[in-house]
């Protein structure tokens, strides 16, 4: 399908209207921005802003929000009006944040294994070369894009990561995040079939106008518009070098001479060679309980931003006990003393010695100086918060020991197992998205690079795989007393010692290690020349022979070369 039409075409589409503004809270949540917070559940921040529901709202009266068209949204703590008069004293705890981290921890804590699959590829150097290019595209700067890729997936539920290059930058591709809320995807069967990146630019003639420049992605080509219209149509499609932002976007290269040479066609579309898209999605964890049709992830967030918006009352109540309970002396303006007339009054408090006042009976008390302070609930509060933040954990997946809740004593790895086990489990739900997207970038990188980097030694029709290392590392106590206690039954070998030792290595390097391993055995203790029990039947070994060479080492040379007759029945005769 091409690009969007000119006219008065709906932007967003009208079908990714709901979609998005479910996004747009959970980023409000993500980022912690209050007043993004209150512009989301229409408190009196959104107003200020949307000149229309001020028309219809009157800030004045904050019944209005209790009922009819926001009823709902202003129950919602942050949805609340503040009363006139009264500072917005409002404070937000940014768990939605933590979460968000937490779960990139778990996933991108460490680089995942990713191996070739030896089948799919001709040759030793191949291989090796397509192992070596896969390590340089998850170096450190890789790393931490999948890490973020991660984290913004589980507050937005899902992101796309799409496939770069530019040789006057760096000499491979590379990896670039683009938010969910930045792109309208195209779905077949299941899976993202196109997808139109877009994103708006500077006004050039007024704030009236809105710029929008799309990149729309199909399997071999990426087709580039340029569009003026308003905050809710697209408009009129313009030519790609109208507006200064969209010249640096659209894909160009300089040349010998310093002049600019356009990567695209006269329609603005750019031919990749790559038969495939060059962005993946990324889902949080699906199914999306809220969109049917739409294969789009569901955010850590779903369902549970009241309890989050109750979390921010309580914490808000907690920090208004504090400031209620703040001590207040209460003194009789008698004992002012006055600055003259109309300049008012005041009361040295670091003063020792007061005289006596001679006024009429105001009865008990009336000249004295009271103290004023009202009881701070802090066990209260402090349940209540505990309470929320232990439910919005559990409901988003995640342990409370995962937050540090339960202490830092030093435990086994199989306690700490037990204790975060409903986030490993999450983890694990998670790894079974973020694999599949992981090996199709990857492979699509290895396209890149051969197609338009020049990359040699490297096979872009391989087969790929992905382990994740453990997230809580066994004892290496309890592991070595493990092995020690199976060797001495005779119940492992070599071989699965190591690989049970070091389980993210594959079998070659688990080889070259019993290798290794069974090299300095020999070194360290050799075996004696014309020992009868060992290899060799008490032949002398020379150096560098290998003591099961020869098949027939310790057997008699007439019994090697006797014959067996061919009737057994009828031995030969002597």
């Amino acid at each position: 399908m091409p690009l969007p039409s000119s006219g008065k075409t709906p932007w967003p589409p009208t079908e990714f209207v709901e979609p998005l503004d479910s996004m747009d809270a959970w980023h409000a949540w993500y980022s912690g921005d209050t007043d993004h917070l209150s512009q989301v559940y229409g408190g009196p921040s959104g107003l200020a802003m949307n000149s229309k529901a001020r028309s219809f709202f009157d800030l004045n009266r904050p019944s209005q929000f209790r009922g009819g068209l926001v009823g709902g949204l202003a129950r919602m703590f942050w949805g609340e009006p503040v009363t006139p008069g009264q500072p917005a004293a409002k404070l937000h705890v940014p768990l939605a944040g933590d979460i968000a981290e937490l779960s990139a921890n778990l996933l991108w804590a460490d680089i995942p294994a990713v191996t070739v699959d030896s089948d799919s590829t001709d040759g030793t150097a191949a291989l090796m070369g397509t192992t070596d290019q896969i390590k340089r595209y998850l170096d450190d700067r890789g790393h931490a894009t999948m890490r973020q890729a991660a984290e913004i997936a589980a507050a937005l539920g899902g992101v796309y990561v799409r496939v770069v290059w530019d040789l006057e930058v760096q000499p491979r591709p590379w990896l670039d995040v683009v938010y969910p809320d930045a792109v309208i995807p195209e779905w077949r069967w299941g899976r993202l079939s196109a997808a139109t990146i877009w994103q708006e630019l500077e006004p050039l003639n007024g704030e009236s106008e809105v710029w929008r420049l799309l990149e729309r992605h199909e399997a071999g080509s990426i087709a580039y518009g340029l569009y003026r219209g308003d905050a809710e149509t697209l408009g009129m499609q313009m030519a790609l070098t109208d507006h200064p932002d969209a010249r640096e976007a659209v894909p160009h290269r300089t040349d010998g001479v310093g002049n600019t040479v356009w990567l695209v066609d006269s329609a603005g579309v750019m031919k990749t060679g790559i038969p495939r898209l060059l962005v993946s999605y990324i889902p949080n964890v699906l199914p999306n309980r809220m969109w049917r049709g739409l294969p789009l992830g569901r955010s850590d967030y779903a369902g549970i931003e009241p309890l989050m918006g109750a979390l921010d009352e309580a914490w808000t109540s907690w920090m208004r006990d504090l400031r209620l309970g703040k001590a207040r002396i209460m003194l009789p303006q008698s004992m002012l003393e006055t600055d003259g007339a109309g300049a008012g009054g005041m009361f040295d408090l670091d003063r020792e010695v007061f005289v006596q006042l001679n006024m009429l009976d105001e009865g008990s008390g009336g000249a004295s100086i009271t103290a004023n302070q009202f009881q701070i609930r802090v066990e209260e509060h402090e349940r209540t918060v505990t309470a929320l933040r232990r439910q919005i954990l559990s409901s988003a997946g995640y342990s409370a020991q995962s937050f540090g809740d339960e202490g830092t004593v030093a435990v086994t790895a199989t306690e700490v197992a037990a204790r975060k086990e409903e986030s490993l489990t999450t983890r694990g739900l998670k790894i079974l998205y973020q694999r599949p997207a992981l090996l199709e970038v990857l492979t699509t990188m290895l396209q890149v690079d051969v197609t338009h980097c020049g990359a040699k030694g490297v096979d872009a029709g391989v087969e790929l795989t992905a382990s994740w290392p453990q997230a809580v590392q066994p004892d290496p106590e309890a592991t070595a007393r493990t092995l020690s206690l199976l060797e001495t039954a005779g119940a492992i070998s070599t071989w699965m010692k190591v690989k049970s030792l070091r389980p993210e290595w594959d079998d070659d390097e688990v080889a070259e290690e019993v290798a290794r391993i069974r090299a300095d055995r020999v070194a360290a203790n050799p075996i004696p020349a014309g020992d009868p029990f060992g290899p060799g039947g008490g032949q002398a070994v020379e150096d560098g022979q290998d003591p099961a060479a020869s098949s027939d080492a310790g057997v008699p040379e007439d019994a090697a070369s006797v014959e067996e007759p061919d009737d057994p029945e009828q031995p030969e005769a002597a």
